[in-house]
């Protein structure tokens, strides 16, 4: 049945983070810092990756990969609600809006399987160590980061598609900061029971599957740790996966801390504000964590 009173609509208002305009200098202050220090962060990543011979391992190839995908991942929502704070509107175009949520879904899939096969690489290189390099050769690296590509990209291009197949309404302001899917759909007039049957299909592939991955691996990684007798062996041991850890609790527990708030809250506005942990502070701090609790990323980044 075709819903009334729907419209072919031409935009949609972002309404970001707070309509306070004594806000808006403040906001775009931070997150303008923000968004810098996201990019020459993971850039310096992906720079000694590649000019340091020592880090050419399938290890430090994942990790340049997550830093490029962080970098596109920020760029795909801070330029835009950058420019309309400075230009005081609220508007992103129809097309615009589709083409950020589609962007956006890639580089959060391509996340969530990157840390997945990070953690199996942790998996292989301390369970077995004598088998790592014939294992985790170059073409498996370069196989397994290709099919993250393709998964993500599928899966982009359905929920995007099935988004603009929806008619919309004359209501079109979007409580966020740029076109989260969710927020999208709900503002569709036409029945959206598929694209929520999509969208809670894509939470089983995206993050619970990768989840169960990344836990089993750790699970195999604790028991082989445990397994050495010597502190200092052990230590050393969990030192080679700390950093991806740490990453991988910061990625999920702000995803979670996203999807609580918005169940115990309807609040759109509070989970906006929440939103920007995942999509701006973890790709900020991902850098960090890995420069600095990583000696040779420490002495690559020195050269810069």
């Amino acid at each position: 049945m075709k819903p009334r009173n729907s419209t072919q609509i031409s935009e949609f208002l972002l309404l970001g983070l707070s309509e306070d305009p004594e806000l808006q200098p403040l906001i775009f202050g931070h997150f303008l810092s923000m968004y810098l220090v996201t990019v020459l962060g993971n850039l310096l990543i992906i720079l000694a990756t590649i000019s340091d011979s020592n880090l050419h391992t399938p290890m430090y190839f994942f990790l340049s990969n997550l830093s490029f995908v962080d970098i596109c991942s920020t760029s795909t929502t801070v330029p835009k609600m950058l420019v309309n704070i400075q230009t005081q509107s609220k508007a992103i175009t129809y097309t615009g809006c589709i083409t950020q949520m589609c962007f956006f879904i890639l580089f959060v899939g391509l996340d969530f399987f990157l840390l997945t096969v990070m953690a199996y690489d942790r998996f292989v290189a301390i369970c077995h160590p004598l088998h790592y390099k014939v294992v985790m050769n170059h073409q498996l690296s370069v196989l397994l980061v290709l099919m993250c590509w393709i998964l993500s990209v599928l899966n982009s291009l359905l929920q995007s598609l099935m988004v603009s197949w929806l008619s919309f309404c004359t209501h079109v302001e979007i409580p966020h900061f740029f076109c989260e899917i969710n927020e999208v759909v709900h503002l569709a007039c036409s029945d959206t029971f598929f694209n929520d049957m999509v969208m809670y299909f894509a939470v089983l592939l995206l993050a619970c599957c990768p989840l169960t991955g990344i836990l089993y691996s750790y699970s195999k990684i604790v028991s082989s740790i445990l397994a050495i007798s010597s502190t200092q062996g052990r230590y050393k041991a969990f030192s080679t996966c700390a950093s991806h850890l740490s990453v991988v609790c910061l990625f999920y527990g702000t995803r979670l801390g996203v999807y609580l708030s918005s169940a115990v809250t309807q609040n759109s506005c509070c989970t906006s504000i929440t939103s920007v942990m995942y999509c701006v502070v973890t790709p900020m701090l991902n850098p960090f964590i890995y420069s600095l609790r990583n000696k040779d990323i420490k002495r690559a980044l020195r050269r810069y």
